[in-house]
């Protein structure tokens, strides 16, 4: 084995920054370690459900109605629109460049290193913190459950965390069972991807029973009077609710990140997104307009329903618990196929990144007999199970939401750019509508940012300030690309890196 040591950057400042990653051709697209391509079209499209259907849904209406009222449902339209063109331009850029990685690494070959490093820190953000939100949302879940079977909850001490909430709501010392969740998913993810793809199926499967369930049940206590003043909260409310909920999108993204270990990825991929983002389209509109069919709108500012408001829904609706608490199990196996694909996302991220050694090599040293990124995995798995264990959900969504829409934002630009400079790229799936679809993306993207408040960009640009600050102090001299001058260099090792 050869040790490849970073050269001093060859370009300019400038031009380093700007320089992006070749295409060299559709089989290789990197160098460095592969992963295992087990994954079916069908497990892949399972992945897409099981990030989104559940992400929010379960506990999101808590966080959305009382910002928008009745008209959440335009929220949801908002939101899904701007998901479902974003859907178009992932669709398109993954069967060109069918790699692990996803909105970072279309960055880098479109566009540059520089932007390429901010989009990182942009998925980065919205993976980590997604993931320790959801395993806050299911800590409230776990408890509905076990209180409807044995007739008592955890402590507040071990389920809630210890940093209060924006509404000043006691606190406690960890939220261990979110803890214990992201470490569950840790150990599935060590198993291997194909393993974890097989679970997540299941589990999406009884998460949209579930769902349908209480869509039937709800339906049942419907009340016209609840979609009075439907516009009560303006245009205004209406954005911010649909920053709050494009958090529920994210697993779209996550279909992508398995470019490396699907089979027949450029047909795959596509396939997988567009099903994907159909099922949770359907499932988000239905839950939504079934949950305020049923509630009135000062339910979901109350704190049932911000711990598991569908399951207290079905509750107040039948009189009894036993369909609560089947809600309530089904959220309970379900959220953790959310909290499973979140984190894979994040851990094949890291190891895009590593591979083009902007980080350290040791987040790209696979395991051979499962063909796992394992220090990566346990080490993504150490930062959310702290911030899921200690930081409020309420911290989280709107922080996820910014890193979401300014990578589908960048995967639209990504599209005009490389039409442009790449117009000969096989490209198996072709968005409809061009160029008029990546500009509306991109408006939409914006119109939602818009909405959300000053406290989520300030937390946003800081967050980007460290990446910044780390990559010049870093990746800027690390990058692999400082070791090749040309595209016909880039296209085969000069020399595998050794284990650390």
């Amino acid at each position: 084995m050869v040790q490849q040591t970073p050269t001093s950057p060859p370009l300019p400042l400038g031009k380093q920054l700007l320089r992006r990653k070749p295409i060299v051709f559709q089989h290789k697209h990197h160098l460095g370690e592969e992963l295992a391509r087990n994954m079916t079209t069908f497990q892949l499209m399972m992945f897409g459900v099981g990030a989104t259907v559940g992400t929010g849904i379960f506990f999101v209406l808590g966080e959305a109605v009382p910002k928008a009222g009745p008209a959440v449902l335009i929220s949801f339209v908002i939101a899904a629109t701007a998901a479902g063109l974003s859907a178009l331009c992932y669709a398109e850029l993954a069967s060109a460049i069918p790699v692990s990685g996803s909105t970072y690494s279309y960055a880098y070959h479109a566009l540059g290193e520089f932007v390429a490093v901010i989009i990182a820190g942009c998925v980065l953000l919205e993976y980590g913190v997604a993931t320790g939100a959801v395993a806050v949302g299911w800590s409230g879940y776990f408890n509905e459950l076990i209180e409807s079977i044995f007739g008592w909850r955890l402590p507040q001490a071990l389920s809630v965390a210890p940093i209060p909430g924006t509404d000043g709501d006691p606190t406690g010392l960890i939220n261990l069972p979110a803890v214990v969740l992201v470490l569950l998913c840790m150990l599935l993810l060590l198993r291997g991807a194909s393993e974890s793809a097989k679970v997540n199926a299941v589990m999406v499967m009884i998460k949209l029973g579930v769902l349908l369930l209480f869509v039937v049940i709800s339906l049942t206590a419907f009340n016209k009077d609840h979609f009075a003043n439907f516009f009560a909260s303006g245009f205004a409310g209406v954005s911010a609710a649909a920053g709050t909920i494009f958090f529920s999108f994210i697993g779209l993204d996550a279909v992508a990140t398995a470019g490396e270990e699907v089979k027949n990825p450029q047909k795959a991929l596509p396939r997988a997104i567009i099903g994907a983002l159909v099922i949770v389209s359907t499932i988000y509109v239905l839950v939504a307009f079934a949950g305020i069919a049923a509630k009135p709108v000062s339910f979901f500012s109350t704190q049932e329903a911000a711990e598991a408001g569908l399951a207290q829904i079905l509750k107040d609706v039948t009189g009894s618990t036993i369909w609560s608490t089947i809600l309530a199990a089904g959220a309970v196996i379900s959220i953790f196929s959310v909290t499973l694909v979140t984190m894979y996302g994040q851990t094949r991220i890291l190891f895009s990144i590593g591979r083009d050694g902007l980080i350290p090599h040791r987040f790209t040293v696979v395991n051979p007999k499962t063909m796992v990124p394992t220090y990566n995995t346990i080490f993504v798995a150490v930062i959310v199970a702290l911030i899921g264990g200690f930081v409020p959900a309420e911290y989280l969504w709107d922080t996820v939401s910014i890193g979401t829409l300014m990578a589908f934002s960048v995967v639209a630009i990504g599209i005009m750019v490389l039409r442009r400079t790449h117009p000969d790229l096989e490209r198996p799936f072709k968005i409809p509508g061009y160029p008029v679809t990546p500009i509306l993306t991109v408006i939409i993207c914006a119109y939602i940012m818009w909405g959300l408040a000053a406290i989520t960009w300030v937390i946003f640009l800081v967050w980007l300030a460290i990446v910044v600050l780390y990559y010049f102090a870093f990746g800027r001299r690390h990058a692999k690309l400082n070791s090749y001058t040309s595209p016909e260099e880039i296209a085969e090792p000069i020399g595998r890196l050794d284990d650390e």
